[in-house]
This record gives C-alpha cells, structure tokens and sequence, in this order.
C-alpha cells in the first residue's frame, strides 16, 4: 500500500478514536440546567420552566470538549463576549462534520447568537441531512429584524442575567430603557418579556411578548412563552389554545416536536387545580426527561380516590418499569389501568411490549392493534410492523411504513426501517432518517455500513465517529470500524475491534466470523 496513503489514514484513524475527533464535543456530557434538581431528594416542587435547558459546564480531558464547556460557563456567568469568541472559534476551527455544526445551530440560535448559528449553517456540506434541523431552528428561533452583533451580545448578556444569574429585575429595568432597540427588534420584546414573567410580572410579560409576535408571527418561541405566561396565571384555557396551534406547526425534526409536547407537562402542571393531577404532570415531565426515578417518586404519592386519575398514574407507572428493565411490574401496572379503563393507550402498548420482548408475538400483535385506535404517533404502528418483521411478514410491515409515511413524514423510525426493506432507496431513506433525528444512532452505523459496501471508507469512518460520540458502546461501531481497518491492512488493529465488539456483544454472529470463532 502507498505509504503517504497509509500515513494520512492514520492520521485519520488517530482523529476517529479520539471519540470523533471533531465531532468530539458531548453536549450530552454537560449537565443541563434543571430548575427542579436540588441537594433534597424531594421532587415534588414548583416546577418553573426554563425556556431553554442550557447546559453548565464540565470541563473534560477532550479539547473540543473542553472549548463548549468553557464558552458555555463564561455564557452562564454572563461573560458573552468571551463567550461568542470562543465559540466562534470552535465552528471555524473544528474539523469539517454536519452533525456537529447542526448540533450548534442549534445551541447558538437557542442563546441568541443567531450570527454564529448562520456561520455553521453556511459550514454544512450535505443539505440532505441537514436542511429539516435549519429550517425548524430558523422557525423556532429565528428573529425577524437583524440584530447588529453589538446587539445580539447585549440582547444575549441580558438573557444570560435572567436564566442564571437570578438578576431578571435588573435586567428588565435596563432593557425597557431602550426604547429604540424595542421599537426596531422583536427579539429584544421577547427578552423583556421573559425577565418580566421571571420578575412574576404577568401583565407586563404579555405585552411584551404580543409585541414581539406582531413583529414576528411566524416565531414558535414567541408563541411558547406566550403559553407559559398564560400558564404561570392559571389560564389554562388561553394556554392550551396556543399549544393546539404550536402542535400544528410544520416543525419536521423531533428535537423541535419534543420542545413543544414538553412545554404541555408544564401548561398542565401549572394550571390543574387537582394536585394529583399536578403530580401526574409533573411526574410525565420527568419520564420525557428520562428522569425515571424522579418520575416514580412523585407517582407514589399521585394514587388517588378517583379512578379517572389513577388509570393514567398506573399506565406511566407500566411506562417507566418497562424502561428500567422491571417487566414483572410493568405488565403489572398496565394491567392495573387497563381493568380502570381496556383502551388504555399506554397500558395497551407496554403489554404488547412485554409480549414481544418474551416472544409473543401473537399476543403482542393483539394488543399493539389494541393500542392503534388510540395512538397520536405512531408508536403502536411502528411497533406493529417490527413484529410483523420478526414473523418475516415483510409486505405486512412495509404496507405500514408506507401508510404511516403517507400521512406523516415526520417519522424518522418509518423511514428507518423501509431503508432496510428497500436497498435501492437505501442512502435516500437512512439520510431521512437522520435529518428528523440526528441523534438516531442506527442510522448512522447503518450510512457507515452503506459506505463500507461501497468502499467509500473515510465517508464510512465520518458516519462511525457520530455513532461513537451517541453512543460508544455500540458493538457495531467496533465491528464496521474493525471492516474498514482490515481493508486497509492494519489487522492487528481489525482483530482488536472485532474482539471488542464481541465483548460488547458475545452474540454478534458477523465478529465471529471475523475471528473465525
């Protein structure tokens, strides 16, 4: 082999192992801010919303790692010019990767650094990833008015003083000053009515956020805190109705659609005048957070005298037990909603799940068909075709994903699994996938399996990196890293990938082989 080839494949392979190199930053590493953590393990509080979960920095070994972590802490302690300077220089010094300058679109739209979230759009190669996540940032985020940079940097100091600095009085005194600034943007109205509605003044709030959604109708945030304003009153009313029009919105990644159905757990919690209700929707906000144990330690004290409460405390019950791997008492407390109520959305699905997991798959057809006359997401569907799959009913399967895409093309598991059930459309459908979910693992082992198939290596090492960084665990990454080793000669370095891998999944038939186990 070339030698100034296999030097620059090294080069290559020491940046993938370092977890990805340049998609190295783990913002999953970053302890986001909860309003709700406390030193008490006590989980029954006032739950205020935080319009943005930012994250609090970690400082680790990594140095992309460590760049995020460190311009996030100067943000939170409101040091933002420091802040978007060193930010700034991550998305312009990073190694070209879509997935991290889509995650940090993201993040710096959220923060009100809506230049540096241009500045890695205008970084992103493969539109077809990406495009879904730009569009949903721009709509959810986005302002309508410019701001200048010396704005966006006072605008994003102000917003750093209200969420962590506990000065949202000082902060909305100072900006109602600027009277021209107000007049012209309505991001700056938007601000001024979050620190009024962290001040607790409702009235002010409102005005300030109607100002902002006459400048800007289009704004999804806008119309988020309008909801949370009306909330924090106890309009529920008014509030719900702005969340029927939120969920209406043409948002197509499922990190946007989570931000609004969570925003519903606090609408409800803040708004319900039974307390068991309230405990029920506090304790549904900590299960979306996959907060399981929090979640279960409000449940035990939301039982209530009403069956009509108790059916949907039993069915989140099933819900978290089968999460955490406690099957015996999920199937028991699905059974106990579905004696309240046989329709049971939930309940319906946690049995089937139990089912499949033991092998039923008869049982688990029934009652994941049980389950579709009640589903708002597909879920039961979906998990209707992967039995179907298991029983190696495949035109059964595929006549589901296809309806399921028919009418909704926002599930990125449908177009999953119809890339897997249609080779020729395999690339098309698996970049689908993604661009509604970056965050979806499979997806990028199987580009990287996609890529290997098609000796397109370094394109195969690129989509191995971003499933490392999800998740580096997977046995497959090992195994797809361990193929693309050996085609390059270096099979000391394969047999230890492929010996890794089998670690992680004594089963993995493909590793054996490899090994000639």
């Amino acid at each position: 082999m070339n030698k100034i080839y296999i030097k620059q494949f090294i080069i290559l392979l020491l940046t993938l192992t370092s977890v990805g190199g340049a998609y190295a930053f783990d913002l999953n590493d970053i302890a986001p801010v909860n309003p709700l953590d406390e030193k008490t393990k006590n989980y029954n509080k006032e739950l205020s919303m935080p319009i943005f979960e930012l994250k609090r920095a970690k400082l680790t070994k990594n140095a992309i790692k460590n760049q995020y972590a460190i311009a996030m802490s100067k943000f939170t302690r409101s040091n933002v010019r420091a802040s978007y300077a060193d930010f700034k220089v991550l998305i312009d010094s990073v190694a070209p990767n879509d997935y991290v300058y889509m995650r940090l679109v993201q993040e710096m739209a959220s923060i009100g650094f809506f230049n540096l979230a241009e500045l890695a759009m205008s970084k992103i190669e493969d539109s077809t990833l990406c495009s879904s996540v730009e569009d949903d940032v721009k709509k959810f985020y986005f302002p309508s008015s410019d701001l200048t940079q010396k704005d966006q940097l006072y605008l994003a100091e102000l917003y750093s003083n209200i969420m962590y600095n506990d000065q949202s009085k000082e902060a909305t005194s100072e900006l109602s000053k600027q009277s021209t600034l107000l007049m012209e943007s309505d991001y700056a109205n938007y601000i001024l009515a979050l620190g009024s509605m962290k001040n607790g003044n409702s009235k002010a709030a409102l005005e300030y956020i109607n100002k902002a959604a006459a400048k800007n109708p289009k704004n999804l945030n806008y119309k988020k805190l309008k909801a949370e304003i009306y909330a924090q009153n106890g309009n529920q009313k008014e509030a719900l109705s702005i969340h029927k029009e939120l969920s209406k919105a043409d948002l197509k990644t499922v990190i946007f659609n989570n931000e609004i159905h969570s925003s519903v757990d606090y609408i409800m919690y803040k708004t319900a005048k039974n307390d068991y209700i309230r405990k029920y929707y506090l304790a549904h906000y900590y299960f979306d957070k996959d907060e399981y144990n929090k979640a279960l330690g409000v449940l035990q004290t939301s039982v209530s005298t009403k069956k009509n409460i108790n059916k949907d405390v039993f069915a989140l019950s099933s819900q978290i037990y089968f999460e955490t791997k406690e099957f015996e008492k999920a199937q028991d407390y699905a059974q106990k909603a579905l004696n309240i109520d046989g329709s049971n959305y939930a309940a319906l699905t946690v049995i089937g799940d139990v089912a499949y997991r033991n092998k039923d798959y008869q049982k688990a057809i029934k009652f994941y068909k049980k389950a579709q006359s009640r589903e708002h997401d597909y879920e039961a569907s979906l998990k209707l075709a992967q039995t179907y799959l298991k029983l190696k009913e495949i035109n059964k399967a595929k006549e589901i994903y296809s309806k399921i895409l028919k009418d909704s093309s926002k599930s990125y598991l449908a177009y999953y699994n119809m890339a897997l059930l249609e080779p020729d459309r395999e690339t098309e459908y698996l970049k689908k996938s993604i661009s509604i979910n970056p965050d979806f693992e499979d997806g990028w082992v199987d580009l990287a399996r996609v890529m290997i198939k098609k000796n397109m290596f370094e394109q195969a090492l690129s989509y191995l990196g971003i499933a490392k960084h999800i998740n580096e665990s997977d046995y497959r990454y090992y195994y797809y890293f361990g193929l693309v080793l050996k085609e390059k000669g270096l099979f000391a370095s394969a047999k230890e990938n492929f010996e890794q891998s089998l670690k992680l999944n004594p089963d993995f038939t493909p590793a054996k082989e490899e090994l000639q186990i």
